[in-house]
């Protein structure tokens, strides 16, 4: 090769090797302002929040978050009832969700006939893209004169006179209120949770299972010991995003829910939400303390979906730290 082919390689390469930094500084400054857009965005909605709710923390102070008020004529509010209804709901709805979603699961992945799970699979699946409203009438229409028909009535039978729990069971049978909310509610969360749990328990490597049933373990002690101390985190995350679903759920709740501004002993009496409140009066809210303390319940549902999202965080970092010892 002469001295000037040999030039003219060497030259080659590193236009190369500029375009390709080019390239790559480019994707990296791209990427990168993606991020901080997202992360602009979160910081700008917590803002505008806490500057439209200012006005009522000024006048309530931090009394707002445990007063049991909501009185619009009398221009006082309090954001206990509110949390109250969606805490106990979203936990009541994980608490129904989680062990059914996670038999679903397990039959998906274990034990379903080859020729059913797909099908049924894909059924799961599609309960994800039903709209929350058609949820919400349901719920109303069918769901809520049944259960005060057929259900309500033996559960105060059986556990009405029960010590500490009687009182959850106690009031008329009129179909809707907390429980009917967390029922449907915990309809709405089993396809996203269910849909992850099969996910992950799919990459679990057969050989591990196949050891496991070699040395004679059951079905039930190879999901036990090992399909689940190895999915352990994406299972977390899972039900993190079925709670974080079931924190931020509007329309169903509130057709279900009973929109009542009180806090009730019984699950079967009427209460609220912060997602609810904010559905039934931001439409019709006068300006002052009554928007403003509107404001001021979206910031405490994003302050609560931010520790929902943390401890999740917390836990897959401490899992996966765990599996690392």
């Amino acid at each position: 090769m002469s001295e000037r082919d040999a030039s003219g390689a060497v030259d080659l390469h590193l236009r190369q090797v500029r375009r390709f930094r080019l390239q790559d500084s480019f994707f990296h400054h791209s990427t990168q302002l993606f991020a901080f857009v997202v992360l602009a965005t979160l910081v700008g909605i917590l803002v505008s929040l806490t500057i439209e709710a200012w006005p009522s923390l000024q006048a309530f102070g931090p009394s707002f978050f445990w007063t049991n008020v909501w009185s619009v004529p009398d221009d006082q509010y309090g954001a206990l009832a509110a949390i109250y209804g969606t805490v106990v709901t979203s936990v009541l709805a994980l608490l129904i969700a989680v062990p059914i979603s996670f038999g679903i699961a397990f039959f998906l992945t274990e034990t379903c006939p080859p020729w059913l799970r797909r099908p049924l699979g894909t059924a799961v699946e599609l309960l994800a893209g039903i709209p929350s409203i058609v949820y919400g009438i349901w719920g109303l229409f069918v769901f809520a004169p049944l259960f005060a028909e057929y259900i309500q009535p033996p559960l105060q039978d059986w556990l009405g006179d029960v010590p500490v729990i009687g009182g959850w069971f106690a009031g008329p049978p009129i179909g809707v209120g907390i429980l009917t909310a967390s029922i449907v509610l915990s309809l709405m969360v089993i396809p996203f949770i269910a849909s992850v749990m099969r996910d992950v328990f799919e990459t679990v490597p057969h050989v591990l299972k196949e050891s496991a049933y070699g040395m004679g373990c059951t079905t039930w002690e190879v999901v036990r010991h090992i399909v689940l101390p190895y999915t352990r985190v994406g299972v977390i995350g899972g039900i993190m995003l079925g709670l974080g679903r079931a924190l931020g759920e509007t329309m169903a709740v509130t057709f279900v829910i009973g929109n009542a501004n009180r806090i009730n002993p019984s699950l079967f009496e009427p209460g609220t939400s912060i997602a609810s409140t904010l559905a039934n009066e931001f439409g019709e809210a006068d300006p002052g303390l009554h928007i403003a303390s509107l404001f001021t319940l979206g910031l405490v549902l994003f302050v609560l979906t931010f520790i929902v999202l943390a401890i999740s965080r917390w836990l897959i970092s401490r899992s996966v730290g765990s599996e690392g010892l």
